[in-house]
């Protein structure tokens, strides 16, 4: 019994870079990490996203998280990644500088976010503080339901 009380409170995320900062999604959205390859733009299509991709025969929309959160563009790298996540019940890929690893936390360590007036900071779910570091939780769900409705 005690053992799956404590397995509620881990959160298992996969954690990513962008511009230097590291931000993190539940593991359970996530279907695979590619990456980066040959990006088909669409015409008309918001600013964030870059286009589709073609997944073992399914087309797949790329969404530029850079873009999405009004950080600097930079060009892909040799550690670019593609994370390919079911979001709402529909695959989509999101662009990140790089993927850094799969972290098991517990959720006691996770605080509220920040109030600001920032727009973006209501995709934050928490932040996490582990060790040295800050580890920015996004609420996935919300900030696509946010992409879809615009």
């Amino acid at each position: 019994m005690e053992t799956s009380t404590v397995a509620e409170n881990v959160l298992q995320l996969v954690s990513f870079t962008l511009a230097n900062e590291e931000y993190a999604v539940d593991i359970l959205n996530v279907q695979e990490i590619n990456r980066i390859t040959e990006i088909t733009k669409v015409p008309n299509a918001p600013d964030h996203v870059e286009g589709v991709v073609n997944l073992r025969g399914k087309v797949i929309p790329v969404i530029n998280l850079r873009k999405k959160f009004g950080l600097p563009e930079k060009g892909a790298g040799d550690t670019t990644r593609i994370i390919i996540m079911d979001i709402q019940g529909v695959t989509n890929g999101l662009v990140v500088d790089s993927v850094s690893e799969v972290l098991r936390i517990p959720s006691g360590i996770v605080e509220p976010p920040p109030v600001t007036a920032n727009m973006s900071s209501k995709f934050i779910k928490g932040i996490a503080k582990l060790e040295n570091r800050l580890i920015i939780l996004i609420d996935i769900d919300k900030m696509m339901g946010e992409a879809v409705q615009v």
